[in-house]
């Protein structure tokens, strides 16, 4: 991985790193245990509310859903960076849990939580390349067409 900070590569991509979203139930936004971190679910929320709702295939389009699951991405990463201060001590993206609340004819999922692991690899580099998999369901906590959870490897 190159010497550019994790944030700056953030910043070069014209986003902003939120702040933790607020979780919806009884859970934590982020752990750690021994040299791994494990996020919740995030959904793709700005500024505490969902930017679409609905059924990827149906109301949600899959490019929307790209975009909302780098938006999933993006708040996992400041879960993570609550948790450890610093997101340079990321040692690499392990693993990508993506779901995609899907009309019942749809089967694009992967292409959806691509946008999860693209901003991933944009963020990290070589070290954003991760194991993943892209699941569709019937429904997500507040009717939000898609969730991503990671689990990465830090100092």
């Amino acid at each position: 991985m190159s010497e550019v900070h994790p944030e700056q590569r953030i910043a070069e991509l014209g986003l902003t790193l939120p702040g933790v979203v607020p979780p919806v139930a009884a859970y934590v936004p982020a752990i750690r245990t021994g040299n791994h971190i494990h996020t919740s679910g995030q959904l793709p929320m700005i500024e505490g509310k969902l930017p679409a709702t609905g059924k990827v295939g149906a109301e949600v389009t899959a490019e929307e859903a790209k975009e909302l699951a780098r938006r999933c991405a993006l708040n996992a990463l400041a879960a993570v960076k609550a948790e450890l201060g610093d997101l340079a001590l990321v040692r690499r993206v392990v693993k990508v849990v993506g779901f995609v609340a899907s009309a019942p004819d749809f089967t694009g999922q992967p292409g959806v939580i691509n946008g999860a692991s693209e901003l991933l690899g944009e963020v990290f580099g070589e070290a954003g390349r991760h194991a993943r998999s892209a699941v569709g369901v019937a429904v997500l906590p507040l009717d939000a067409p898609v969730e991503v959870e990671i689990l990465v490897e830090v100092v």
